[in-house]
């Protein structure tokens, strides 16, 4: 393995892995978040074991490094988030914006976005991206992904706890712009950001999808270690939740999170989570808290997450499998975007929320207002995803 290809000289880059044999592509992000190093560390790991093992792999492992200004700086971001605005307009917008306006996130999103570009290009099979963070509370490990039911499998694969649902309420992260492409793709949290334990489960994750998708045999690697690292770190947490109610902040809210909350927690309907400056903030039904802040940058407070029943998940791959999607625009009140085949507009007069429920189960998300009526979009995923 070279040097460059190692990842010397280039910031960026944290390194890679290709024996030159065709499968797909990992592509792995860390720092995106740059007071979040965990991912890059774990990233590193898995590389240097991979090229001291001369592992046979199938297809090619590529990470890069996020936000690379804010992870010399160790803060968050500099100007802006930079799991945000990646949606097709944000990215446009940020695209035509002149070079002297430009922000410190706008320059590494850019950057970004000309290295996946590239990725993509040069892939000669599926492609997987995976984005490693880690949070401000400690709890269990989980993933946030796109709802398709490729994703859904991918995200089996790794024993980690899924949360779905969380794009309807957080827009713009990296993850979108995969997604938009059909491309798979999952958001690692790994645990507290000080935490080594962060570092041993982000990489216990890549080691399993690493399997899973077929690109290492499993004699390869220890799984039953890895297995056991997640296994212990997940504990007692739903193994899958959607998120039911995001609460957004400013910096004028002067929000205080409730000491004590860890990612999972169970709380009861009316339990204190928080106060700001308007009074106290209560859950307004029974739930789990997923994301509570205890840093003093973020927009947000918290998620609040209801347990998903595996029937419910079985019921989903099924409903998709027979495409009955096909029927919702004949719903009351539904109809087809004219400008975009994956989008129903619904009539919020008649799409009660058992409408929406049914949306969800086929793999409709909501995604804002169009006039007077809800958007709700499906993600399509590529064709060579099943082969994974």
């Amino acid at each position: 393995m070279t040097d460059a290809a190692r990842g010397a000289g280039s910031p960026r880059r944290i390194g890679s892995y290709d024996r030159g044999v065709a499968g797909p592509t990992l592509l792995i992000t860390g720092g995106v978040h740059g007071n979040e190093p965990a991912g890059v560390h774990a990233a590193e790991r898995v590389l240097d074991a991979l090229r001291a093992q001369g592992a046979a792999l199938r297809g090619r492992v590529i990470a890069l490094r996020g936000n690379v200004a804010a992870l010399a700086a160790g803060v968050r971001f500099v100007d802006r988030d930079l799991n945000r605005g990646w949606s097709r307009d944000a990215v446009a917008a940020t695209q035509a914006r002149a070079a002297a306006d430009r922000s410190a996130e706008d320059a590494e999103q850019l950057a970004l976005i000309e290295a996946f570009e590239e990725v993509c290009r040069t892939a000669g099979g599926p492609v997987v991206y995976v984005d490693l963070h880690t949070s401000s509370a400690e709890g269990s490990p989980f993933l946030c992904l796109a709802d398709t039911v490729d994703n859904r499998r991918l995200g089996l694969m790794t024993r980690v706890p899924i949360i779905l649902g969380i794009e309807e309420s957080l827009a713009g992260a990296s993850l979108e712009w995969f997604a938009d492409r059909g491309i798979a793709g999952l958001a690692v949290e790994g645990g507290q950001h000080e935490s080594p334990a962060a570092v041993d489960n982000h990489a216990a994750a890549l080691w399993e999808l690493l399997v899973g998708v077929g690109m290492l045999s499993a004699d390869a690697v220890d799984l039953a270690a890895h297995r056991a690292r997640l296994a212990a770190a997940v504990g007692d947490a739903p193994p899958v939740v959607e998120i039911t109610h995001r609460h957004a902040i400013t910096p004028a809210d002067e929000f205080r999170m409730r000491p004590g909350f860890v990612n999972f927690a169970p709380v009861r309907e009316g339990a204190l989570l928080a106060t700001d400056c308007r009074g106290e903030l209560r859950a307004p039904a029974a739930c789990h808290v997923v994301l509570p802040l205890y840093q003093a940058l973020g927009e947000d407070g918290y998620f609040l997450a209801r347990r998903v029943r595996w029937f419910w998940l079985w019921l989903a791959a099924q409903l998709r499998a027979l495409k009955l999607d096909r029927l919702l625009s004949a719903l009351p009140g539904v109809r087809r975007a004219p400008d975009d085949r994956d989008t129903l507009l619904a009539d919020p007069r008649v799409a009660r929320w058992w409408l929406v429920e049914v949306f969800h189960l086929l793999g409709y998300r909501r995604r804002g207002v169009r006039g007077a009526r809800m958007a709700f979009s499906r993600r399509v995923s590529r064709p060579e995803n099943r082969r994974l």
